[in-house]
């Protein structure tokens, strides 16, 4: 279905903007209240108290109405609002969905989504699974086509060159979905890699399928964007870095303490939450230079087929790294669609176009309301 069929029946004065139940839904929930929306979120039984209790839009006495949640619709697991009863509920709701990774991980086969979610999605649907490296054209290709500076890659561990630190990244044993992360160089790598496998991190098949990329030492800040299609203006909402667990513990401790401990604990970097963070204003315009690549990048027929490319939020993940005195910006990781970091609206970007700062989920409303206001909800939506 192209855009225009998917809001066919919709009564634009009645949006409700949805999500699935975690990463970012209280996010874009809040954001859209603020824009005048109604709110749903599709949650995973025993995932739901988040959305049914704790943030549900309900009136009290004396204070108002809190909350940001309107409704909840239940489900056993995430795959199910596929099944067409649900898909009949958010459309009755003229319902428009942002995607996020749980899009990816939770479901069985993404192309289902792609193809039999009769549902408009903010953003695009295409795009997303360009951050899996296993697809044949990924993140990896991407960047290469925008230009961007990307760690070295290393097909196979007889590859890696000596002396050359590098960060494998392969699937966890217990969580598919999620990486797991080891250094290692050429000279340990065989010991390194079974001292995973034997500690239950990863499989034998999962390191086969592993990435092995050049470990880049520096600052680590992750880029959050927004591109417009509607102004075509691209819009550096927020930066921030990561926490994880257990890595920040270990970074709390003394290099003994850290020695010591590390014969009892492994060191895991399993991603927890995030920090607001801030970079200097000198290396914004390189920032922005390759936030413009990016989106170029993926308006190119061989990305995006349609040609429509990026729209709304997308991070580019990466360090700020000092080559003979000079900064400079490599990007390690892609998300095509809104990160999982609300802290973003802490950092003064967004402030400094907008007045004051707004999260990711404001800005995706506000995008909402002017595509309707504009009568241009097809430029938005896939």
């Amino acid at each position: 279905m192209n855009s225009s069929e998917l809001i066919d029946g919709y009564d634009l004065k009645k949006l409700t903007v949805g999500a699935l139940g975690g990463h970012s839904a209280l996010d874009i929930c809040n954001g859209a209240k603020k824009m005048g929306f109604q709110t749903l979120v599709v949650a995973e039984e025993g995932r739901e108290k988040t959305y049914t209790k704790y943030y549900r839009a309900r009136k009290l006495s004396k204070e108002g109405t809190v909350g940001c949640v309107d409704d909840v619709i239940e489900v056993k697991k995430f795959r199910d609002i596929l099944d067409r009863n649900v898909q009949d509920a958010l459309r009755s709701k003229n319902t428009l969905f942002i995607h996020s990774r749980y899009f990816w991980v939770y479901f069985d086969d993404f192309a289902r989504v792609e193809n039999d979610f009769a549902v408009p999605i903010f953003g695009s649907r295409s795009l997303l699974k360009l951050e899996e490296r296993d697809q044949p054209y990924n993140q990896y290709h991407l960047l290469k086509d925008a230009g961007i500076r990307a760690p070295k890659l290393f097909e196979k561990p007889e590859d890696i060159e000596i002396g050359r630190m590098v960060i494998v990244k392969a699937h966890e044993a217990k969580r598919g979905y999620e990486r797991a992360f080891f250094l290692t160089m050429a000279s340990n790598f065989e010991a390194r890699a079974n001292e995973q496998i034997k500690r239950g991190e990863i499989t034998k098949e999962g390191l086969k399928e592993a990435t092995i990329e050049e470990f880049v030492v520096g600052a680590p800040v992750n880029f959050n964007f927004f591109y417009s299609p509607l102004s075509d203006e691209l819009e550096l909402l927020g930066t921030d870095t990561r926490r994880q667990t257990n890595l920040d513990g270990f970074l709390r401790m003394t290099a003994e303490d850290q020695t010591w401990a590390k014969q009892f604990t492994p060191v895991k970097m399993i991603e927890t939450g995030h920090i607001a963070c801030t970079v200097k204003e000198s290396i914004l315009e390189k920032a922005f230079d390759l936030g413009e690549r990016f989106v170029r990048a993926t308006q190119a027929k061989k990305c995006d087929p349609t040609g429509r490319g990026i729209i709304g939020p997308f991070a580019l993940q990466g360090a700020v790294v000092a080559d003979e005195g000079r900064e400079d910006i490599v990007i390690f990781d892609v998300s095509m669609r809104i990160p999982g970091s609300p802290g973003i609206r802490s950092t003064p970007y967004s402030g400094y176009l907008y007045g004051e700062p707004i999260s990711i989920g404001e800005r995706i409303g506000m995008e909402i309301r002017k595509a309707v206001r504009e009568k241009a909800l097809e430029k938005i939506i896939t």
